[in-house]
């Protein structure tokens, strides 16, 4: 897809980010073809992403790959007067600024509307954090599975014999990061309507709560309580959960009320429709146990490809992958999941790419930046010289490496 026809083209975004979930978020917005322009403080090694195992070295990582693909880097040290010039500098020429530092830091460091609004009053300030930034927790440090301890996740994942159990991956610090990213958009948006920009926070903690979702209303309403459920099952839809089969396993949800016929159906089990014990979704909850009882019962005497070549298509059902297998098989193929990127040291790099298609095409994307590999340029753009780029290097307020 050629670069000109992305929607976000045009926008500039600083990023003083690290990490997992502003990086994350900010990739998205890259991919789209916005400008998004990492700030690193060189004289610390740079975003702590690059250094993370076990797949670094110098100053680069797998990691730090798979957050910060499209964007650009400047080598910056922002306590410093100089470079606090060239920030306020950068902020002039951009249209938001996003950061993911602790929240009691934002303030003092002046990476708020306040302080950049004398300088573009349009400019729209994200701050994603762990707690927010004037609360009695602003200063602490906190990070996605601690978020996911609190919020409850752990005492409604895995099975109910089980010690608590996380989440296998981070997603609270993906949906903040996404979440941030929103309100970046809408941000900007409402700038180019008002010709005023303003601060806009989102916290990881807020971020983790808000997705407790329905679960939380009907406790908050109706005094339910969340747990949970063997086999990762519905709370409240029957038969949703997993099944053990000859080889392995298959997750069967039958979530709507044409499923169930369908389903019972395909497993030569038609009686079961008019079952009164188990025949719509009051009843099969009632009797969850029944249920899975009986499917169990008919799941095991068939591998699992047996089972999919009935269900598929009838109602959502699928094998349960590892990674290895869940990249492998056939329609990641056909989605064209994963993506090659040319890199000098990670010669056959690949990641999985961005899920938005634009004219069903996948949206280009090159590595992510050496520290300061773009800082020469990004100087240029804002007006410095090239005598006045060299004697920033030279005190090392900048940093640069060119490939």
């Amino acid at each position: 897809m050629n670069n000109e026809h992305l929607p976000l083209k045009g926008l500039k975004i600083i990023a003083l980010e690290q990490y997992g979930a502003a990086p994350f978020g900010t990739m998205f917005l890259a991919d789209l073809g916005a400008d998004v322009i990492k700030v690193e403080n060189h004289l610390t090694g740079g975003e702590m992403g690059r250094h993370v195992v076990p797949y670094s070295e110098d100053g680069d990582s797998l990691f730090f790959q798979s957050f910060s693909a499209n964007k650009r880097s400047i080598g910056l040290n922002i306590k410093s007067s100089n470079g606090r010039k060239i920030l306020d500098k950068l902020v002039s020429s951009s249209d938001a600024l996003i950061n993911n530092l602790r929240g009691d830091l934002v303030n003092k460091l002046g990476l708020n509307y306040k302080s950049f609004s004398k300088h573009k009053p349009e400019i729209v300030c994200v701050h994603l954090s762990a707690y927010g930034r004037n609360n009695s927790r602003a200063s602490w440090p906190g990070l996605d599975y601690v978020m996911q301890a609190e919020a409850g996740y752990l005492s409604v994942t895995g099975e109910p014999s089980s010690p608590p159990t996380r989440f296998g991956l981070s997603i609270v610090d993906y949906q903040a990061g996404l979440t941030a990213a929103l309100a970046l958009l809408a941000g900007i948006l409402g700038a180019q309507r008002t010709g005023r920009g303003q601060d806009y926070d989102a916290a990881l903690f807020d971020v983790a709560m808000t997705n407790l979702s329905y679960p939380a209303t009907w406790h908050l309403t109706e005094g339910y309580k969340p747990e949970r459920i063997a086999r990762s099952g519905h709370p409240s839809l029957v038969p949703s959960e997993l099944y053990k089969t000859k080889n392995g396993w298959i997750f069967i949800m039958a979530n709507k009320d044409s499923f169930w016929p369908k389903l019972v159906t395909a497993i030569e089990k038609p009686q079961w429709i008019k079952d009164p014990r188990i025949s719509d979704f009051k009843s099969r909850l009632k009797n969850r146990q029944l249920v899975v009882e009986l499917l169990s019962e008919v799941f095991i005497k068939e591998n699992t490809e047996y089972w999919l070549s009935k269900l598929t298509g009838l109602l959502p059902c699928a094998p349960v992958n590892n990674i290895e297998s869940a990249l492998s098989n056939k329609f990641s193929d056909e989605r064209m999941i994963t993506q090659k990127i040319s890199h000098p040291k990670w010669q056959n790099m690949k990641v999985v790419r961005q899920p938005i298609l634009a004219d069903e095409n996948v949206l280009p994307r090159k590595k992510a930046p050496l520290l300061g590999e773009d800082t020469i340029n990004i100087l240029k753009e804002i007006g410095y010289e090239e005598e006045e780029i060299n004697t920033l290097l030279s005190d090392k307020t900048i940093f640069s490496q060119i490939i």
